[in-house]
């Protein structure tokens, strides 16, 4: 068993190792899993980086979502073959796992376990800023910034699924087709443009929400977009660029400004809700609606290949360990 090891916080390439993984023998209600796959995530390296919502208890396992398999279990709820994948942080770049039942959510056999090991984090941010903020009249429109991110390219075919049409927003002219292929309604370039280019798409309905992963002018320009009244809503900050607001946007618009954290989602929202969404979400990856691309995967002692291959710009999809 081994897993990946930081004992101070920098550059994942420079302070990441490979640890022999010792568990301890399991308690009354635990679970221990084989890592089928786990992703590689922007939260992951800012967590190594020392730069997440959430300090690290040193040595520490970075991995905040995989699929696993169990195979050792005292909780009557897993059998042994069964595979999960994990709601709360356990360390899982590592080839296994060990963690109380609770941890867990039960995958449908069907599911593909690269792909669930994608399910927690994205699929479900979008779900919840497509659900969580408004009552999304069918046809209505909603804008989004870094559309060709992990949690963009989940929003446009689950707003899909609501009857919800989508305006994306993205820096590159080439990732325009393979948007609209994916089922993207509109591709706009993120520029000056956009607030213009958007008023002549919706005419008089404007979109009501907007979703920011990037700061900054994007995220202006995206309020600028909004319907009066409209909800923005941010859940990361990629330009790492603050938002600074024009008083007036906020006076004669009345906009509302919100942020997006799902770990705080899955920590306070009752269990059955959770299962709800989460069981949904599996069912679009069975059914193929909900497809994540997948660039690369390597083995846990590759890590720096892995990391390096995170910014190559022919990159196309995700990048995953499969201990």
């Amino acid at each position: 068993m081994q897993s990946l090891q930081f004992s101070e916080p920098g550059k994942p390439g420079e302070v990441l190792q490979v640890h022999d993984l010792r568990l301890p023998d399991l308690s009354d209600d635990q679970v221990r899993l084989k890592i089928l796959a786990s992703p590689i995530n922007p939260a992951d390296l800012n967590f190594i980086e020392g730069s997440y919502g959430v300090n690290p208890v040193l040595p520490a396992v970075p991995g905040i979502e995989a699929c696993g398999e169990v195979v050792e279990s005292r909780s009557p709820d897993f059998k042994p073959g069964e595979r999960c994948i994990f709601l709360r942080r356990a360390g899982l770049w590592a080839s296994h796992a060990q963690v109380p039942a609770s941890y867990l959510f039960k995958l449908p056999a069907a599911i593909d376990p690269l792909q669930a090991a994608m399910l927690k984090v994205n699929p479900a941010t979008a779900w919840r800023l497509l659900t969580a903020f408004a009552d999304l009249p069918r046809g209505s429109w909603i804008i989004q910034n870094a559309a060709n991110s992990g949690v963009g390219r989940c929003v446009i075919p689950l707003a899909k699924s609501l009857g919800v049409r989508t305006i994306n927003l993205v820096r590159r002219a080439e990732l325009i087709p393979q948007l609209i292929v994916a089922g993207a309604d509109q591709v706009l370039i993120d520029d000056a443009e956009v607030p213009g280019s958007v008023r002549d798409i919706c005419g008089n309905v404007p979109p009501l929400l907007a979703f920011n992963c990037v700061g900054g002018e994007s995220a202006l320009r995206q309020l600028k977009c909004l319907a009066g009244g409209g909800t923005q809503i941010t859940f990361g900050a990629m330009a790492l660029r603050p938002l600074s607001i024009p008083n007036g946007l906020l006076i004669f618009k009345d906009l509302r400004i919100r942020g997006l954290w799902i770990t705080r989602w899955i920590e306070s929202a009752p269990r059955k809700e959770i299962e709800e969404v989460y069981g949904r979400l599996a069912g679009e990856m069975i059914s193929g609606n909900l497809h994540i691309p997948i660039d690369s995967t390597y083995q846990l002692g590759d890590f720096r290949s892995a990391l390096h291959r995170l910014s190559d710009p022919d990159r196309s999809g995700k990048v995953l360990f499969v201990p």
